[in-house]
């Protein structure tokens, strides 16, 4: 069980935590969970006390042994579904049917984190129960414009992306191909993270915790994300929240999130003439950015889970 969190509590969160730096799902709860205890609402991880109202199932990331072991009839169990997580890794591992019998064995009510999410489970002859769409938000603390460095025509135009897994479908290909054709007098760009394709200029990080990242966001003048069939990248939102523009490859829920705060490509040649447009109407694209807070998430997640 997590330092801090009850044996006796409203709500139970059955998800296996990871110590960062880690991917979107763990930051995004961490948030929530802040945000619930803020609300007065107690909170414990993989357990099922006599108290609990609600039980929050992430996805397939926890023990469904435990939970088959603990289970009770009073309580409302919600299920956090992202993906598909088959078509977000290019190859059939079974996890989306697990994920579906999972939902059909245990859940009352569905939250899916982006209507392409649903759509695409849909598509796939997989209805949830009970589907609510509600996009993730971003930890204000740590996530956030202020002291942001300031963008200016007079230097290079700062670009960055980041990802957390090397998965090609990541978007390394995008990359490569900016790496080899973008005008390096004009542009820098960071890469944060895990790649398993070495860049001759784009420079390099490795993955860092929420609170680095932030600061490198906010250092940076331009998100580029290049992921397929992404349902809702925590990154992107992250990269949003801290005041930069994107531009986003046309798949999964990139198009939902970015809205008119950034312009979307099919192929990476594409990209160039995209930076052109978004140079001339930088403070524009920026002032178009448009997020759920953690409050509204929050609150959203609460209600579906029956707790307000």
């Amino acid at each position: 069980m997590m330092q801090g969190w009850v044996s006796s509590a409203d709500l139970s969160i059955f998800h296996e935590f990871e110590p960062p730096p880690t991917g979107g799902g763990h930051q995004f709860l961490r948030a929530f969970m802040r945000q619930a205890q803020l609300q007065g609402f107690q909170i414990e991880n993989n357990y099922l006390s006599r108290a609990t109202r609600a039980c929050l199932l992430n996805s397939f990331n926890f023990d469904e042994r435990r939970l088959q072991l603990l289970k009770r009839k009073r309580v409302l169990y919600v299920h956090r579904v992202d993906g598909p997580i088959d078509v977000y890794r290019g190859r059939d591992d079974g996890v989306d049917r697990s994920i579906h019998v999972v939902n059909s064995n245990y859940a009352d009510r569905t939250i899916f984190q982006s209507s392409y999410s649903l759509q695409k489970h849909l598509e796939l002859g997989m209805e949830f129960r009970n589907p609510t769409v509600i996009m993730n938000a971003a930890d204000p603390d740590i996530f956030h414009p202020r002291d942001r460095v300031a963008f200016s025509c007079n230097r290079k135009v700062r670009l960055v992306t980041a990802s957390w897994s090397s998965n090609l479908n990541k978007g390394a290909s995008v990359y490569q191909w900016l790496d080899a054709h973008l005008d390096w007098d004009r542009y820098e760009m960071t890469f944060i993270g895990q790649s398993q394709i070495r860049f001759k200029n784009i420079h390099m990080l490795p993955a860092v915790d929420s609170y680095k990242l932030a600061k490198l966001l906010r250092e940076h003048d331009i998100y580029i994300t290049a992921s397929k069939h992404d349902p809702c990248s925590n990154s992107l939102i992250e990269a949003l929240t801290c005041g930069l523009p994107a531009i986003y490859l046309q798949s999964g829920g990139h198009p939902e999130i970015v809205n008119q705060a950034g312009a979307g490509f099919d192929a990476a040649e594409q990209i160039p003439k995209l930076l052109d447009q978004m140079i001339v109407s930088y403070e524009e694209y920026q002032s178009l950015i448009s997020l759920p807070t953690i409050e509204e998430v929050s609150r959203k997640y609460l209600d579906v889970l029956g707790l307000l």
